[in-house]
């Protein structure tokens, strides 16, 4: 049986000609989730997009959730490609963070839909070994090494997924929430919010600036520290 599905899959070509693939799918899925939005995603719809009978891609995914999994895994894919550690554990770290943050960023509809899912995959075991292996270089180990990992992951996957969410706005309501905060904060009460009138003008110059970079540097700072 296993070789008759195995069989199907190879021969499977869609009306463009190409050979369906569980990478071809994912490609489609990117694409499609990229442009209108996680809720647009079905298997009807991929079909239509790939030019195949929609059941073909139950062939490779068991079901719409398994193929966003997957997505997620090519996620993290993209953002190791090219990666060769140097010899500098906090280099390493951030240009682990830097690089997933850029390519979460870079497709913010799915990125807010799959930030948060364990994906179980190849790459995800990847980027979890490759954090693990400089917290090790640095010093850490057991159950300090493993909770650093997960702060550091999840700081990654956190300011990813609320800066990819922003941008995955229609422009319009980006640009009213950014008039909103210069509206609501350029001329405060100093008697009611001394501090942020204080600081007004200052706060309502970052009214589009992510604080991503800064962050990062006060969490690479902080293990510097640990393990000195």
């Amino acid at each position: 049986m296993a070789r008759v599905i195995e069989s199907r899959r190879r021969n499977t070509r869609t009306k463009t000609g190409a050979v369906l693939s569980a990478e071809l799918i994912v490609d489609a899925a990117l694409s499609l989730v990229g442009e209108h939005g996680a809720a647009a995603l079905s298997v009807r719809r991929l079909g239509a997009a790939i030019g195949c009978d929609p059941t073909a891609v139950y062939r490779y995914f068991a079901s719409v959730d398994a193929l966003f999994l997957a997505m997620a895994d090519r996620l993290i894919a993209q953002a190791l490609e090219g990666f060769e550690p140097g010899g500098d554990w906090k280099a390493n770290l951030r240009a682990i963070a830097e690089r997933t943050y850029g390519v979460y960023v870079a497709h913010p509809r799915v990125a807010t839909a799959v930030a948060s899912r364990v994906t179980g995959g190849a790459h995800e075991s990847r980027v979890i070994d490759l954090v693990l292996g400089e917290l090790h270089r640095a010093g850490f180990a057991g159950e300090q090494a493993v909770r650093l990992y997960r702060s550091f992951g999840d700081f990654v996957l956190a300011f990813s997924a609320v800066d990819a969410d922003f941008l995955a706005r229609p422009d319009e309501v980006r640009a009213a929430d950014v008039q909103r905060w210069q509206d609501a904060y350029s001329d405060v009460d100093p008697g009611q919010f001394p501090h942020l009138a204080a600081e007004a003008p200052i706060v309502v110059a970052h009214a589009e600036s992510s604080t991503f970079a800064f962050c990062l540097e006060l969490l690479l700072d902080r293990l510097e520290a640990l393990a000195a």
